[in-house]
């Protein structure tokens, strides 16, 4: 909810497990609930409902000290379409980078970034960006799947750097409908077709003559996580290993609600698709253990940070079960990473992808105390440790690649 890298399903359903639901293929196949029978009244009523909702959550947003009455007008911005996005990141980049975090103060001389712009062959313009060590062929690619509701553009930009100046050449990508990427602000029609979209724009990387011969690594956060799996059930052998950081990948087993609240859910989504009318729960708290920096997610302008959208929240459910039905279908080197103290993706789920996983490297590291967000939202030591393995851990699957290639 607040542009970070949550995982939507533990807040958006809470209390929902699929496998706990009889009936579950009509659920998830709305087209097969027998129709709700809804008055031509109700329906305007509803809708009116639904816009007074969304202009009080625009008179809600965050104020920021030191911001002039022209730059706050653009930050309060409706951000459901892309052109406010894009004029909001643009005029608040500079505050964003000085914030006083870990991440933004790692130093790296010589680094190359670039920032495009490339229409997909949807006709949608995806907005990605790429961070190089300026004094050395990269190690490996990393190519990054961010969270629901966030960019390529805050939290990773300190993340990319980091990696970079490890020597790692990274890739990152909005989705489209997030960040600075063309559609409906956190609106997913279809969670296949973005991952379809994701791999296009990677593909068309990975073919570059300059990368070609590289290693090439996922890296997704949260619900990332999900769309990095997706991407690796759909191109088994594309890929070198995937770095998971707590990774969204099935529901977890006390997340049950009502039956007739999901049935109900579902079955206006068939109607109303778009509007932010999910149940979730307030989790900045739960995603942040360090209170400083819990405050700095304000600063991610761009971020979604309303309700989700009926229909994505529908998209997230079948993609979680989809994934827990094939989990020991992933082969490709895993390190799976998460705190213990997760209450927004559980950290037992992350224990039980690493037991079904086929893959013969794997590694499951648990961080004592830490909280959902381990490499924006933890104290400064545990942010260092957790980026330390993920480091160790590339470098070894790197040179285990280039030795490989070598023979």
């Amino acid at each position: 909810e607040f542009g970070l890298s949550l995982s939507p399903i533990s807040h958006t359903f809470p209390y929902f497990d699929c496998s706990l639901l009889p009936g579950i293929h009509s659920l998830l196949f709305p087209t097969s609930l027998m129709p709700l029978t809804i008055s031509n009244h109700f329906q305007v009523e509803f809708k009116r409902f639904l816009l007074r909702r969304e202009v009080k959550t625009l008179a809600m947003a965050t104020r920021f000290p030191g911001v002039d009455n022209e730059l706050q007008k653009i930050l309060d911005a409706n951000m459901d379409h892309v052109g406010a996005r894009r004029l909001a990141r643009e005029s608040f980049k500079d505050i964003q980078l000085r914030i006083d975090h870990i991440l933004f103060k790692t130093r790296c001389d010589g680094l190359k970034t670039e920032e495009s712009y490339e229409v997909n062959s949807k006709g949608v313009e995806i907005f990605y960006k790429s961070w190089l060590p300026g004094t050395a062929r990269p190690k490996a690619a990393v190519f990054y799947c961010h969270g629901y509701g966030d960019t390529c553009t805050f939290f990773f930009e300190g993340i990319a750097r980091k990696l970079a100046c490890a020597g790692y050449g990274v890739f990152a990508m909005d989705y489209p409908g997030f960040g600075l990427s063309e559609g409906l602000h956190c609106y997913i029609p279809s969670f296949d077709s973005l991952v379809d979209d994701v791999i296009e724009i990677y593909s068309k990387i990975k073919e570059n003559l300059e990368f070609q011969s590289l290693p090439s690594f996922l890296f997704g956060q949260s619900m990332g996580g999900a769309v990095a799996l997706k991407m690796h059930l759909k191109q088994p052998k594309a890929w070198d290993g995937a770095v998971l950081v707590a990774p969204m990948c099935k529901i977890a087993d006390d997340m049950v609600p009502p039956k007739l609240l999901a049935q109900i859910l579902i079955g206006i989504a068939n109607i109303l698709p778009k509007k932010k009318l999910v149940p979730q729960k307030n989790l900045a708290v739960a995603a942040f253990r360090d209170l400083k920096k819990r405050e700095m997610t304000a600063y991610n302008v761009i971020g979604y940070r309303d309700k989700p959208r009926l229909w994505t929240a529908v998209e997230m459910l079948k993609t979680t079960q989809e994934i827990e039905r094939r989990l020991e279908e992933v082969s490709l080197p895993l390190l799976i990473l998460h705190g213990e103290a997760d209450i927004v993706t559980d950290p037992s789920v992350s224990k039980t992808f690493y037991e079904k996983a086929s893959s013969s490297d794997k590694k499951l590291k648990l961080y004592k105390d830490a909280y959902h967000s381990l490499l924006e939202g933890e104290p400064d030591e545990m942010i260092i440790q957790v980026f330390t393995d993920i480091v160790l851990w590339l470098d070894e699957h790197s040179l285990k690649h280039s030795s490989f290639s070598d023979k």
